[in-house]
């Protein structure tokens, strides 16, 4: 069994702790696209586990977790990460994680890169992080990418190194920000290379070999599909696929091979940074949009930056279940919605007068959406922490069901709260059968 795993709407869907709760039912959980941009909070107990490069799995001890071909890794940020980890006690060794040797690597004039293409801009900036990996694959792209194979070479990286980082510089100056020198970076990421070396792997012939052997692998997407570089809010977008046509070529797993795709989807929407957002709660709902942040903790884990709130896109949802294909659907924070009177859901869109339900693919139409609500009646008693589908108000229900219905895929997950043991899963769902491991 192998089954790919991503979010359906702008990311901060709740990835985090889905994986989590399946990972113990899998032999081996991997990232295959994105960098240390995407944050996963997952709780357990009374301690939070912020993961930005490592798969939600990590915490599992049982648990392989692989970083695919696919992503492009700060090799600072993967030990910092890799030693926060430890020190809350996870244990972690290069025999249950493996990086890519084919994996790019976001080099120190990458980031710096971010911070100039950002200013160069202006007020059309794409909102980025400012963690360089949209310059890392862009790099990746036009062939002067350095891979963790590479940096294993201390010729090869430092020739690749001086050959970037004159033109990078060149930018880099040109905005005001002091040059980089080729020997201070070279010095550091072959030093973080060499403490990488045990890590690495040709993880193509990893996951052939868990094949053959029938282990259950969990592939992990960052982001979500309307950030994906082909098929989101372009240009505000990714820099990678994070849709599941992704996860084959970001992990190098032939595509028949894949069994199953899960989708992850909050009873809201939110989206950080810059670009479209039809269902945003504006100046006029800007109290209910604050409710909810507060209520879902809707603040970056990685930037801590307050996310835009808006509510449920079923037009945008019903476009993501279509492209990724899903068999289920996780259904995350339904309870932050308790507190509500009455909860609009986007059934359609009008673009320039006319009705439209189907998702635009240029960026201005989607500036232009008027949203068509339809609004359900909210069910205002406590939801957090019920774990049987029979035990949700009736008018909860009601609403899990619309939702199913209009994106037209099953709903197998509902998130309670953001602990483990805070999940219903509903019986008879395609879900049930991946939880209970068939």
């Amino acid at each position: 069994m192998i089954i790919v795993i991503n979010g359906s709407q702008w990311g901060d869907e709740g990835k985090g702790k889905v994986v989590d709760l399946l990972a113990d039912r899998f032999d081996i959980v991997a990232r295959y696209q994105g960098g240390h941009n995407a944050g996963h909070s997952v709780y357990v107990g009374d301690k939070a586990f912020v993961l930005r490069l490592l798969p939600s799995g990590i915490i599992h001890e049982d648990t392989v977790c692989v970083l695919g071909n696919g992503m492009v890794i700060d090799p600072k940020a993967f030990f910092e990460e890799v030693d926060q980890m430890i020190a809350q006690g996870i244990s972690i060794n290069p025999g249950r994680l493996k990086v890519s040797s084919r994996a790019h690597l976001i080099m120190p004039y990458h980031r710096a890169l971010d911070h100039t293409s950002e200013e160069r801009l202006g007020n059309e900036k794409i909102g980025t992080t400012l963690r360089g990996i949209g310059p890392a694959y862009e790099d990746k792209a036009g062939r002067r990418g350095i891979r963790v194979s590479d940096a294993l070479s201390p010729e090869v990286l430092r020739n690749r190194i001086e050959r970037n980082l004159e033109d990078a510089n060149r930018i880099i100056v040109t905005y005001g920000q002091p040059p980089l020198y080729a020997d201070e970076i070279f010095e550091e990421i072959s030093a973080l290379a060499e403490r990488m070396k045990p890590f690495v792997c040709e993880t193509s012939h990893f996951y052939a070999e868990a094949k053959k052997q029938n282990k259950k692998i969990l592939l992990e997407g960052a982001q979500a599909t309307l950030l994906d570089v082909d098929h989101g809010t372009y240009p505000f977008v990714t820099s990678s696929n994070a849709t599941a046509g992704g996860a084959s070529v970001g992990s190098g797993i032939p595509p028949h091979h894949i069994t199953g795709v899960l989708g992850i989807v909050r009873t809201y929407a939110t989206r950080v940074g810059e670009g479209p957002f039809p269902t945003e709660m504006l100046e006029d709902e800007q109290e209910t949009a604050d409710l909810i942040r507060k209520r879902g903790n809707e603040f970056g884990s990685v930037t801590g930056r307050p996310r835009r709130c808006g509510w449920f896109d079923a037009v945008a949802t019903r476009y993501a279940a279509e492209l990724n294909g899903y068999d289920s659907i996780a259904l995350t924070k339904i309870d932050v919605l308790d507190a509500l009177d009455e909860i609009k859901v986007c059934v359609g869109y009008v673009v320039n007068g006319e009705r439209v339900d189907t998702f635009p693919a240029v960026s201005s139409d989607l500036r232009q959406i008027q949203p068509v609500y339809e609004s359900l009646e909210g069910w205002k008693e406590d939801t957090l922490g019920i774990t049987e589908i029979d035990e949700l108000p009736a008018k909860a229900k009601e609403y899990v069901e619309f939702l199913s219905k209009e994106i037209g895929v099953e709903i197998g997950l509902i998130s309670t709260g953001p602990e483990r043991d805070q999940t219903i899963i509903v019986k008879g769902s395609v879900m049930s059968s991946w939880f209970s491991g068939q």
